[in-house]
């Protein structure tokens, strides 16, 4: 079972982003992210807790459109949540509408805030979520729409934002991971700004580079992200999507 798909790829690197993560509540947002935080689970992170998207944390690892299993593992109504986010035990793995190379993410508003061109979500949680425990962000669509020069409402904080507001927001800010459709990348460029950590199979530095509207920075040779391993297939298509929603959101 050595062949796979881009949408597979994305899957495996969204699950590598809780590698090591241990007994913490994951937070995916949507399709991929939920993908991954079940492979993850289902493989090299045992410990992580995932909720039914309601007020249980459940156990095994289920099909994401299917209902989640009968067995809980916990209770974790609402105001519990906001006790795993101020003390740092979750991780959550969010998606933007626009980020910058500091890691300022954008899901309220596109244009001039006070007279917008689209109305998004709002800012929601994203302060508090950044500023409290670890972020990741997916971006299904790699393109220049997304990747910013400067977000037009920062929702997310990235490091400089952090840096400047000082230590109530730097003291446990910190930005992981983010996953695209072409690439994976940190923030381990100068200044805490974005750096390409790996290119998907297929996919070119010069590709990424193109599709991104800031200066990327790219340290040496850019390896290749890694690829789904047998047993890592076997559950994304048999167990966790077996209907194939990950290849709607990024196709083959």
């Amino acid at each position: 079972m050595s062949e796979f798909t881009r949408a597979e790829v994305c899957a495996a690197a969204c699950a590598d982003a809780w590698r090591g993560d241990g007994e913490i509540m994951a937070g995916p947002m949507g399709l991929t992210p939920s993908i991954g935080a079940r492979l993850a689970r289902a493989t090299f992170e045992p410990g992580l807790l995932l909720s039914d998207g309601e007020a249980t944390l459940v156990a095994g690892v289920w099909a994401v459109d299917a209902p989640p299993p009968a067995t809980a593992e916990g209770w974790v109504p609402f105001r519990t949540i906001f006790d795993l986010l101020a003390t740092g035990r979750r991780h959550v793995m969010m998606g933007p509408s626009q980020i910058d190379r500091y890691g300022n993410a954008n899901i309220s508003a596109i244009g001039d805030f006070a007279r917008p061109k689209r109305q998004l979500l709002g800012v929601r949680g994203a302060p508090g979520n950044t500023v409290n425990h670890p972020t990741s962000y997916w971006v299904p669509k790699h393109t220049t729409r997304t990747f910013v020069e400067r977000v037009d409402v920062v929702c997310g904080v990235g490091n400089d934002s952090a840096a400047a507001a000082g230590p109530s927001a730097s003291r446990f800010h910190e930005l992981r991971r983010v996953v695209t459709n072409l690439a994976v990348l940190d923030f381990g460029g100068p200044g805490g700004t974005m750096r390409l950590v790996s290119v998907h199979p297929g996919v070119t530095v010069e590709e990424v580079t193109a599709n991104t509207g800031f200066d990327l920075h790219v340290d040496g040779e850019v390896p290749e992200t890694r690829t789904p391993t047998d047993e890592e297939l076997v559950l994304i298509r048999e167990v966790i999507d077996p209907n194939g929603r990950r290849d709607r959101e990024v196709p083959a």
